[in-house]
């Protein structure tokens, strides 16, 4: 399971995506573009163009399966109500969540975050720094973890890509190709996204 605002999606997400399949042996990387976020601040852009771009961006790749489900709930999106309906859906599977070391530090925060460990194990992906160091992300350093919680870890590459460093290349008119796959750059700049003229 991997989850996001994909606003737009990048060459990071692909290799976090690539890298997980790659180093957990999964069956199947589900892709979940979200709906309405709720820790987002900003308005993402229409879901019809994130899920376009995630399919542009994901959809071709072995073992990798967009799935629209959250765009389609209405309210904010919770990762929870995600996990407990491909529980129900596939009773037998082992589910992965896959997030950064900075949304595993801020698991607290989730709802229900607590069944979330429950239900899942939590792979973290881990970039380098500049410094060519990994800072550790430690699930100690939670409270009150239950007890049944599984970790893994993803190595990844050091990339230094941001989707906000994307939208704001685009809404100044500059090339995004570097950062996003190639498709997802001809959508982007083919809808005329990010620009704020």
């Amino acid at each position: 399971v991997f989850g996001g605002a994909f606003d737009p999606p990048h060459n990071a997400h692909v290799a976090l995506a690539r890298s997980a399949v790659e180093q957990l042996g999964l069956d199947e990387l589900r892709i979940f573009p979200t709906g309405q976020a709720w820790h987002k601040a900003r308005d993402l852009t229409p879901a019809d163009d994130r899920l376009a771009m995630a399919k542009l961006a994901f959809g071709r790749r072995r073992k990798m399966v967009v799935d629209p489900r959250e765009m389609r709930r209405a309210g904010p999106t919770y990762t929870l109500d995600t996990l407990r309906e491909l529980k129900q859906e596939r009773p037998q599977a082992d589910l992965v969540l896959i997030m950064g070391a900075d949304q595993a530090a801020a698991l607290p925060s989730w709802q229900g975050w607590r069944e979330i460990l429950a239900m899942a194990v939590i792979a973290i992906a881990q970039r380098p720094d500049a410094s060519g160091g990994h800072p550790e992300f430690n699930p100690a350093g939670l409270p009150d973890v239950p007890p049944e919680a599984r970790f893994e870890r993803i190595n990844l590459p050091l990339m230094d890509t941001s989707a906000t460093e994307i939208r704001a290349r685009a809404a100044a008119g500059q090339s995004v190709s570097p950062m996003v796959p190639p498709a997802v750059a001809r959508y982007i700049a083919l809808h005329h996204l990010y620009r704020t003229a």
